[in-house]
């Protein structure tokens, strides 16, 4: 066991409260990190906020119809479902799980 718990942290009390862009990204804090939820087909996913290539800001990129997050300063594509680069270059996106509940939507933060 390497010590690391996960925690399911709440972002929102309802889908509402996540100001989503034209781009369907918004950037939110779970458990004092800014990350960035994406909203594809009436699905939520949390992954990082910037891309492991250059640090662009991934919610001012895009997500296009088959998934993949596109970061605006190199064009770096990432699957949203996994973080895998799409884009044949080693990088790899942080992305975290999420869950919408009666309660709110929460994401599961390593720790």
């Amino acid at each position: 066991m390497d010590g690391k718990e996960n925690r399911w942290i709440r972002i929102a009390g309802d889908i509402s409260e996540i100001h989503f862009g034209d781009n369907n990204m918004a950037v939110v804090i779970a458990g004092g990190k800014e990350i960035c939820v994406g909203k594809m087909q009436d699905a939520l996913f949390a992954f990082a906020s910037r891309c492991p290539h250059a640090g662009g800001l991934l919610h001012e990129g895009c997500i296009t119809g088959s998934g993949e997050v596109i970061c605006p300063v190199h064009g770096y594509k990432f699957n949203i479902r996994n973080g895998y680069n799409v884009s044949g270059e080693g990088y790899y996106l942080r992305h975290w799980a999420v869950a919408v509940k009666p309660e709110g939507i929460f994401v599961c933060i390593e720790e």
